[in-house]
Formats: C-alpha cells, sequence, structure tokens
C-alpha cells in the first residue's frame, strides 16, 4: 500500500520532498503522479505571482534586495498553498499523464525500464532545485515570459505608439514620457473620457477646454485637489478626431505655452519632465510628479 504524498503544506523550499517523489516517481506510484503535478502547478502559480509584482510599480523606501529575496521566499510559498487548493491545472495533467502510467504497469519492461516514468521525471526536473540552498530555478522560457511586459501596457503602446512618436519629433519629448503620462491621466485606457453617447473623446491627456478652445467639447467627472483636499467636480474637456490629434495638439500646447517652457527644456530627463508639468500646473494632485516618474521608470523603461 502506497502512503499519500503530501508535499503542498511543507515548506516550499525544502528539497527533501523532491527526493520523496523521485523515489515514488520510480514505483509508477499513482499518488506520486498527483504530488508532482501539484507541484507543477506551485511552479506554474509562482510564475504568474512574479508576472504580477513585476508589472506592479513598486519603488518605496523599503525596497532592498533582502525584501525582494524574501518577497520571493513568500510567493514560492503562497504558490504551494494555492496549488494545495487546485486551480485545475493538476486535474489536467493527471488525466494526461495516468495513461503513461498504466501503460508502463502493462508493459513487458526489462528491470531499468520498469524503475523509469519519464513524463514524470520531466516535470520533476523543473521542481529540481540548483543547490540545496537555491530557490527552484524556472525554466528559460519562463523567466522569458515573465519579463514580458503585460498585456495592457503592450496594447497601449501599440495603440499610441505611433502618435507618440510624432509627437515627440515636434517636441524633442521621448515618446515613452508621453506616453507615460496618456497612462496615468486615462488609466491606461480603461478610464479614457467618453462623450454623452459613450463615444471616446480621444483625450487621453486630460486636456481641458478653456474659453479659448474652439474644437469639439465632452463634459466629464474630475478630481481636483484644493488646497492639497480632493474635491469632486464636472469639468469640460477637449474631444478629438482620433488619438494622432489628441497628441498633436498636446505637443502644441506644451510648445506654445510659456507656462511649459521649462517642460520641454528639461524633457530628457524623467524627473525634471515631471516635476516640471506638476510646477506647471498641469495638475492639481499634489503627488502627480511622483506617481508619473514611478509609473515611466517601472512600466516604460526597457
Amino acid at each position: 500500500m502506497v502512503n499519500r504524498i503530501d508535499t503542498t503544506s511543507s515548506f516550499a523550499l525544502d528539497v527533501k520532498d523532491v527526493g520523496k517523489l523521485r523515489q515514488a516517481a520510480k514505483e509508477n506510484s499513482p499518488e506520486a503522479l498527483k504530488a508532482t503535478v501539484k507541484q507543477f502547478e506551485a511552479l506554474f502559480m509562482n510564475m504568474v505571482l512574479k508576472s504580477m509584482r513585476e508589472a506592479t510599480p513598486q519603488e518605496s523606501v523599503f525596497d532592498s534586495q533582502q525584501s525582494k529575496m524574501y518577497t520571493s521566499m513568500l510567493d514560492q510559498q503562497l504558490s504551494q498553498t494555492m496549488a494545495s487548493r487546485g486551480v485545475g491545472l493538476a486535474d489536467v495533467l493527471v488525466r494526461q499523464l495516468s495513461n503513461v502510467v498504466d501503460k508502463q504497469r502493462l508493459a513487458p519492461a526489462d528491470e531499468e525500464a520498469a524503475l523509469s516514468n519519464p513524463e514524470v521525471d520531466a516535470v520533476l526536473s523543473l521542481l529540481k532545485p540548483a543547490s540545496p540552498a537555491a530557490p527552484v530555478a524556472l525554466p528559460e522560457a519562463a523567466r522569458q515570459v515573465s519579463s514580458n511586459k503585460p498585456m495592457h501596457i503592450r496594447s497601449f503602446q501599440e495603440k499610441l505608439g505611433a502618435a507618440a512618436e510624432e509627437a515627440s519629433r515636434s517636441t524633442g519629448i521621448p515618446a515613452k514620457f508621453m506616453l507615460g503620462q496618456a497612462a496615468l491621466e486615462s488609466g491606461w485606457g480603461k478610464r479614457e473620457i467618453k462623450a454623452a453617447d459613450g463615444s471616446s473623446s480621444h483625450n487621453v491627456f486630460g486636456i481641458k477646454a478653456t474659453s479659448g478652445w474652439k474644437g469639439k467639447v465632452v463634459e466629464a467627472v474630475t478630481t481636483e485637489y484644493i488646497n492639497g483636499t480632493p474635491q469632486t467636480r464636472v469639468e469640460k474637456f477637449r474631444a478629438y478626431d482620433s488619438y494622432a490629434d489628441a497628441f498633436r495638439d498636446y505637443a502644441r500646447m506644451l510648445s506654445s505655452n510659456p507656462r511649459y517652457q521649462n517642460v520641454i527644456a528639461s524633457a530628457q530627463d524623467v524627473h525634471g519632465f515631471a516635476q516640471g508639468l506638476q510646477k506647471a500646473g498641469y495638475a492639481t494632485d499634489p503627488h502627480y510628479a511622483a506617481k508619473l516618474t514611478r509609473l515611466i521608470k517601472h512600466s516604460l523603461s526597457t
């Protein structure tokens, strides 16, 4: 009788559990197969958590190499805990690999082959740490996936990249700085200002329609900071026929308005660009420059 193997409740970096799984796998144990795919599911969840953290801006006085190391260890343990409850991946793998295990039981084989389960060993090879003290090493393909930018960032860049490049050529401001401000103002396009009929205003910069504006106008609820206190109000904003028109108007405003001359002058540095916008009164949020700097550095820097 084979004892039930449960590694999901133990310490994530305990290499003894991997050894137990290897030994049980040589016996073609169904319990070993279930435990192994649970570990693979934990590995998958760890990749998801890692991608999530990399997509989240993290810049504070508490950040350090030590905190990142302990966060990584925490994520590995969380991944193992989530895998113990299951997300469905382990069940699929069990169904796929069980057929292989059953065939090995029924087929005649020599002694060496009988002690081998290639599919389970392949999964276990992903779980084997490089050394007893090292965290589980991810495959190269997994590292490449986790290092990619999240889909919403890539989509935003693809949609507005050409317009940003055009505006960059006319102002000298790096395209990614303008994309960063558009992302901050519009929530990566998710909080884009809409007209009454639900159509897009294409105003990703939150530029208001002052008395001198002769184009289309939409009204929207916005938050303004008055003496440091946030207040909700309805304001009029400019509307455009396309995102390209929005970027052209943004570039024209920065280039022609004297209040933004320092923004243009310091536009090659992300801190200077963000601070220049805040000092010029582009936004009333007292933390606008810090938010913009953090977004550009963590989400748009290559």
